[in-house]
């Protein structure tokens, strides 16, 4: 997606940030210097409180926490009852009533308790490096590994984030706790913002693969990007993206939640006359009349194609799927995303015939 240009508003301007600077709209200008946004606005830890990420994955861990694993094992929940097997069974876990009624000794096995590990994959190429209203997309996509964080890590879960750049791709460990998870999220708003037209080694795809390569424990998985590819022009959503393979390779044996993050922007095109519309992340670059309706309705319509081609690979893949918009309350979103998510979830989520979870 390229990039307007845009003028700076005129001094004394209250702009819908309710600042009077031109905040994060400055970064259509120029490289942003820092984030657009503190780590104690991230999110609101006390009202997401209530709020909880259905996990249907099996998971796999050794700690115990407050996920349920699908196989018997040490845990406090009661599963199914079965025959005693001498010197193998703890008598303790005899199950007396169905032993009475069967007049055969029986045991009653446990559902395993496991702790969930939760890995992000945060898009930091400079496509996401520039936003409109309020917030880069950059930071976004880190409001909303925040958010998501807050509402899946529970005790015994670990979180851990990777960073991808254009050249290389950053790994901050997975630990326990909400103070290491704070720790993770002011690593990635001081991580150094990358310069626009740097030449290019890694795309997403190559960042889904990382994820792949390095996270071998099955849990939750979260890739958070504008999922938009240097130089792709295809429109046509039958055609495949080159992150979408690496996609479901991950999804295979992790629940994966996919976060598109745009701008307002994107979306709808403003009327603000003429001006120069660059690409970040190549040279293309070219002078457009945004008062045009006509050209207007062109640059919508090749954007929507866009995010209809995006929404059609991630459902091909079987991913969870959030649109996030700069100009938008991101914690009310992932908040209906997530009550919406806790009745598809099993069915988004259900491997194909034959397939284990």
């Amino acid at each position: 997606m390229t990039t307007p240009d845009f003028a700076p508003p005129p001094s004394g301007t209250t702009l819908a940030n309710g600042r009077g600077d031109v905040g994060a709209a400055e970064s259509v200008l120029r490289e942003p210097s820092g984030p657009t946004i503190p780590l104690n606005k991230l999110a609101p830890e006390a009202a997401l409180r209530r709020l909880e990420l259905t996990v249907v994955r099996r998971l796999e861990g050794f700690l115990q926490g407050d996920h349920l694993g699908l196989l018997p094992g040490p845990g406090s929940d009661l599963n199914d009852a079965r025959i005693y097997v001498p010197g193998e069974d703890d008598v303790r876990r005899m199950d007396w009533a169905v032993t009475a009624r069967t007049m055969t000794p029986h045991v009653r096995d446990t559902m395993a308790d496991r702790e969930l590990e939760v890995w992000a994959l945060l898009d930091a190429s400079p496509s996401m490096n520039w936003g409109t209203a309020g917030i880069t997309k950059r930071d976004l996509g880190i409001a909303a590994i925040a958010t998501l964080g807050f509402i899946s890590q529970k005790m015994g879960d670990r979180f851990g984030g990777l960073v991808m750049h254009s050249d290389s791709v950053r790994r901050f460990p997975a630990r326990s706790g909400r103070q290491a998870l704070y720790g993770l999220l002011g690593r990635m708003l001081e991580d150094p913002i990358e310069k626009d037209n740097l030449p290019a080694a890694l795309g997403l795809a190559e960042g889904i693969e990382a994820l792949i390569r390095t996270q071998r424990r099955r849990g939750m998985r979260l890739v958070v990007s504008d999922f938009l590819s240097p130089g792709d022009k295809v429109l046509d959503a039958n055609t495949p993206p080159d992150w979408e393979r690496p996609l479901r390779r991950l999804a295979v044996r992790n629940q994966v939640l996919c976060v598109e993050v745009v701008d307002a922007g994107e979306v709808e095109f403003p009327d603000v006359g003429e001006l120069l519309i660059r690409d970040p992340e190549t040279d293309f670059a070219r002078y457009v009349n945004t008062s045009d309706p006509r050209a207007r309705k062109m640059i919508d319509g090749a954007s929507q194609a866009q995010r209809t081609r995006i929404a059609a690979a991630m459902r091909r893949a079987g991913v969870g799927h959030i649109r996030l918009q700069t100009d938008r309350d991101w914690v009310a979103d992932i908040a209906r995303f997530v009550l919406t998510y806790r009745r598809t979830a099993a069915v988004l989520h259900t491997p194909p015939q034959g397939v284990s979870k």
